[in-house]
């Protein structure tokens, strides 16, 4: 039985001396153990910071959206409803029209908003607006002949406008009609019957009104805009998209959470990956350290490995033991530092020890720890371990045992 893994491990851990080889090998140790922790760590934050924005996002973000390609509205009822209600993955619908229009108080004070028609009561299954309410209540029924609305607390505050204040809306549609037609453009009255207040990421719906009065406005009759549908498991997306497409066909457009804000996720994950070969700088200087000592170690044991020869090791056993010598730099190095990685994620998980200046909306570094990402990184800094050990390795099996013996 061959002992390379022996022979290994005592070229790496001489017991005799301290020598400028087992010096390096702590400094390789050292290094690929404080990458390793730091990429685990980085990589944790990132992941947190993902779902602190996700989080936000899918307050008003459905984790599915169904919308017509060629049109900006289309009749939802019969063979939609019932594809839908045949799908168990989904918990909620609900159908919306939405579109920009001109909210007017006075002639001093108006604005172009994001107005969004919903039907109230399937609305509120998918969303947690009516949890987020400051000011009035959500009902945006007819009330004394007005319709009502909902306002976001920012738009209250540009346009100076209180509970029970009446404004018109004014649709673009309408407005171009009233000068192709030389007319009066058409407008609405609503009544502002509550405000919310929502943290968003990006600017969403400034404005709730009921869906048959945004049909009214927009002049879409009885068609929406599109349905927004809430799943059970949101991570059930891709594949209930997949469903929804050949049952609906290449007429809808189907975008699932992470379609509907694309740009903004491919850039956290952009930031993140970049990060981690950014950092991968760490390791790699370690595994220059590795490619040093083990190469000292060739040439210090030149003459042992001749004798190793003559006593029956193999040029593949000879490469063997180097390369095993990098192997255990790499477990070493991955075992402290990915526990070392862990520790201090779960730390800062549990009791925000680094906290975020009182600006941000959060008060500490979030952190997920993912064991995918934790397994990609141990396998990279194990794998750049097993390669700075090649070179040595090789050197060490071309060694001729006859001229290392005789010249020694």
């Amino acid at each position: 039985m061959k002992t390379t893994g022996f022979i290994a491990r005592r070229y790496l851990f001489s017991k005799k001396h301290i020598s400028l080889i087992s010096t390096l090998t702590v400094i390789s140790i050292a290094g690929v153990t404080v990458g390793t922790a730091l990429l685990i760590v980085v990589l944790s934050i990132f992941n947190g910071f993902f779902d602190v924005i996700k989080g936000f996002l899918l307050q008003n973000d459905p984790d599915i959206r169904i919308e017509s390609v060629e049109q900006t509205s289309f009749l939802y009822a019969g063979e939609i409803e019932d594809k839908l209600s045949d799908i168990p993955e989904i918990t909620a619908v609900s159908p919306f029209v939405e579109g920009k229009a001109l909210m007017v108080q006075d002639k001093d004070n108006n604005k172009v908003v994001q107005v969004k028609g919903v039907d109230r009561e399937a609305f509120f299954r998918i969303n947690d607006l009516s949890e987020n309410i400051v000011s009035g209540t959500s009902d945006l029924s007819v009330q004394d002949g007005t319709l009502g609305m909902l306002v976001s607390e920012q738009l209250m505050g540009e346009l100076n406008l209180h509970t029970g204040d009446e404004v018109s809306i004014l649709s673009a549609n309408g407005m171009r009609k009233s000068l192709t037609q030389f007319s009066l453009p058409r407008n609405y009255r609503f009544e502002v019957r509550g405000s919310y207040s929502q943290i968003q990421i990006i600017e969403g719906a400034a404005v709730y009104v009921d869906m048959e009065a945004a049909q009214r406005l927009f002049e879409v009759r009885n068609q929406v805009s599109g349905v927004d549908i809430r799943l059970e498991d949101p991570a059930a997306a891709d594949r209930t998209k997949d469903l929804l497409k050949s049952d609906l066909g290449e007429s809808f457009q189907i975008s699932t959470w992470y379609d509907l804000q694309r740009p903004l996720y491919d850039i956290m994950y952009l930031e993140k990956w970049s990060s981690y070969v950014i950092l991968m700088i760490i390791v790699i200087v370690a595994v220059l350290n590795i490619i040093g000592s083990l190469t000292m170690i060739v040439i210090q044991k030149n003459r042992d490995i001749g004798v190793l020869q003559t006593m029956g090791f193999t040029p593949a056993d000879i490469k063997n033991v180097f390369v095993r010598q990098g192997l255990y730099i790499g477990l070493i190095g991955c075992v402290i530092g990915g526990g070392l990685g862990l520790l201090l994620s779960w730390m800062q998980q549990q009791y925000g020890l680094i906290k975020l200046s009182s600006a941000f909306i959060i008060d500490a570094y979030p952190v997920s720890i993912e064991m995918a990402d934790v397994s990609i990184v141990l396998a990279g800094s194990l794998l750049l371990c097993l390669l700075a050990s090649w070179y040595p390795a090789r050197r060490a099996a071309s060694v001729a045992p006859a001229e290392a013996i005789r010249y020694d």
